[in-house]
């Protein structure tokens, strides 16, 4: 059940005038849309909807065209190549690898990035107040804070935790300074931590199984496309055993992982969707600052941490933006 609903940024007004430059030149714009999921999702309605609220509907002033690398880095590369081939208006990418890509194949086509969590580290703009160049974006990287957040979450649940096994896959971009600061925390809690790395689907069993076989207590899921496609498989292989997890999406929470402490992707994608709509309207993508998201929920599923025998702490329930029972 829902305990706070996210107040959303972009308003009630009336949708704007449709009179944009691209139409004025006769032209129905043209998005193009690169997600790590693996098919049309939520989120996707959420971008829509986002962009209705200003005035574009699609197969009437826009048209979008999606493509889902389904968390598999070697899709990334020609998928990217796809897109920006279609001679898009603007291209929106979710993720580090899709947008790096997008970056690097140096189109002049303005790109606007999604979930990406510390992009000045990763290299796609040099600073987030004058992102300069085709790029910019909307980061939910509030602080680096978040990721120890996590961690510090899941050790309520069990204080006596000695090893976190971190599921990173192979196309994740990571941030140093994001890593540095999961590391400092885990010192700081008396808690090691240990890189458990899958490149496809199949291998999440195993290795979360191994993990667990090497005294691992609990998982700590790193955001990325591939954990975001694969919630449910990487959730039902923890439980099955006995791993608490701790997962970057509300996703990994509602398809069984114990605790989720996540920005709204959908909320992002709305906000994604102002971006497009002021560069389709004239505005360059170097005169538009990253925006930096600061609103995290925590979900917690009880139903989970009563079958792996965990007691919910009360100070946590009252925390809760969303607890499944």
């Amino acid at each position: 059940m829902r305990r706070r609903e996210l107040i959303a940024g972009l308003g009630g007004a009336a949708a704007w005038p449709l009179v944009t430059h691209a139409q004025r030149q006769g032209k129905v714009a043209r998005i193009g849309c690169l997600s790590p999921a693996a098919g049309r999702n939520p989120v996707d309605d959420a971008f829509e909807d986002g962009l209705r609220q200003h005035g574009w509907a699609k197969d009437q002033n826009i048209t979008i065209e999606y493509r889902y690398t389904g968390g598999r880095q070697d899709t990334v590369s020609p998928l990217v190549t796809e897109v920006i081939g279609l001679g898009m208006d603007v291209v929106v990418t979710w993720g580090p690898p899709l947008s790096l890509a997008a970056k690097q194949a140096r189109t002049q086509i303005p790109l606007v990035f999604l979930i990406t969590f510390d992009p000045v580290d990763i290299g796609l703009v040099s600073n987030l107040a004058r992102p300069g160049g085709n790029v910019t974006g909307v980061t939910s990287l509030a602080s680096l804070e978040i990721f120890a957040k996590r961690l510090q979450l899941v050790t309520q649940f069990a204080p006596s935790l000695a090893r976190i096994a971190v599921l990173v896959s192979s196309e994740q971009t990571r941030s140093n300074r994001a890593k540095d600061a999961l590391t400092a925390a885990a010192k700081g809690l008396g808690v090691e931590l240990r890189d458990v790395s899958v490149q496809t689907p199949s291998e999440i069993e195993g290795a979360i199984g191994q993990a667990k076989d090497q005294g691992t207590e609990a998982l700590y899921v790193w955001p990325s496309g591939f954990t975001f496609s694969f919630a449910k498989q990487i959730s039902d292989a923890a439980n099955a055993n006995r791993l608490p997890s701790i997962h970057s999406f509300r996703e990994g929470a509602l398809a069984g992982g114990l605790l989720a402490y996540a920005a709204d992707l959908k909320e992002e994608a709305r906000r994604g969707a102002v971006y497009v709509d002021k560069i389709l309207r004239g505005t360059s993508p170097a005169a538009l600052p990253v925006e930096q998201l600061s609103k995290y929920e925590l979900l917690i599923n009880v139903r989970t941490a009563n079958a792996l025998g965990l007691n919910v702490p009360p100070t946590l329930l009252a925390l809760a933006d969303e607890v499944i029972e």
